[in-house]
């Protein structure tokens, strides 16, 4: 029984990745509903504001009268409360479902169990921690944001062979490209999956950046400028029409001490529960130093500078090692 229920939290948590970058600031659930050995209905959460995952799967029976014969599989517990949407404990005990499977309960407080023991109290039979760490996983940004009161930060930066994130100087106000361009292209899908992305007052002014999704399909991510001294113009790229873009000044932080606290807290504040930062080396480093981050993607070119601005320095987990043709990305968790 144990390895038919982690198969079927497995397909939940396949069935939730299609959600991933539209689901904001929800979280990404999957869920599947199977009756007699089959699955006959699964669903993932919607576009914010719309149905949650448990709606949809049950939405997608054809046969109502076998709920009442089924079991729900689902990768978080249900919610209890009344949002943009009714509770999803109440539908599952208005149509008779008798048994929950649930991979992790939602630390939310405003569920935290709760969706669990109504589902209990309606006389449901409910198994919590199927793939737990494996759920808690998926769902990362939803519960840094909750238990750590900031989004869940992602730091990304490509560097040369020989070390360098930039060369000593450049003719002109554009990138100078490290990685190739399935690398950049897949840049461009991270940026689409995440709610913001975050440069400095330099990486603007010596790039230029527009900082948006062109190489995918997505929805631009909204971009948090650091702009200190208020020198960018509303010429430059990143202020145009294309992406919300909140520009911090030090009228909104003290840039003199823990600027990364600061920034996590105000966009805490403003329901932003993932970011990846994109910066150079210096706000990159700043956010490493105050051990903000949760995971680093670098990307190692074949090029070498043989000079420049040095690539930050930090310690973390080595998870995964890809090649793309001759670049290689190394992504690392924060212990």
């Amino acid at each position: 029984m144990k390895n038919i229920d982690e198969f079927y939290i497995n397909r939940c948590l396949q069935i939730a990745k299609n959600g991933l970058g539209t689901t904001r600031p929800n979280p990404m659930v999957g869920a599947c509903i199977v009756y007699d050995g089959k699955i006959i209905g699964e669903g993932f959460t919607s576009t914010y504001g719309d149905n949650h995952a448990e709606v949809n799967a049950i939405d997608a029976v054809k046969d109502k009268t076998q709920l009442p014969k089924s079991t729900l599989y689902v990768t978080l517990e249900p919610c209890s409360h009344f949002g943009k949407t009714p509770p999803c404990s109440d539908l599952i005990i208005e149509y008779k479902i008798p048994k929950v499977i649930i991979g992790c309960v939602d630390d939310n407080p405003m569920v935290g169990g709760k969706g669990i023991e109504k589902l209990r109290a309606a006389g449901c039979n409910v198994v919590v921690g199927v793939l737990e760490n494996k759920c808690k996983g998926h769902h990362k940004r939803f519960f840094t944001f909750h238990n750590k009161k900031r989004p869940y930060i992602i730091l990304k930066w490509a560097e040369t062979k020989d070390g360098y994130i930039a060369p000593k100087s450049k003719n002109e106000k554009k990138p100078v490209w490290i990685t190739n361009s399935y690398s950049r292209q897949l840049v461009h899908r991270w940026r689409a999956e995440e709610q913001a992305i975050l440069v400095g007052t330099n990486t603007v002014l010596e790039d230029n950046p527009s900082l948006t999704v062109r190489d995918w399909t997505g929805t631009n991510p909204i971009r948090i400028v650091l702009d200190k001294e208020s020198k960018l113009n509303k010429e430059l790229s990143v202020f145009d029409s294309k992406a919300e873009t909140i520009r911090i000044t030090e009228k909104d932080i003290d840039f003199n001490k823990n600027i990364g606290f600061q920034i996590s807290n105000l966009l805490y504040k403003r329901n932003i529960n993932s970011i990846i930062i994109e910066g150079g080396a210096k706000t990159l480093q700043t956010f490493i130093d105050e051990n903000l981050w949760d995971e680093a993607r670098i990307f190692i070119g074949s090029t070498e500078f043989n000079g420049g601005i040095k690539a930050p320095t930090f310690s973390g987990k080595l998870i995964s090692e890809t090649f793309i043709e001759q670049d290689i990305l190394r992504i690392y968790t924060n212990d």
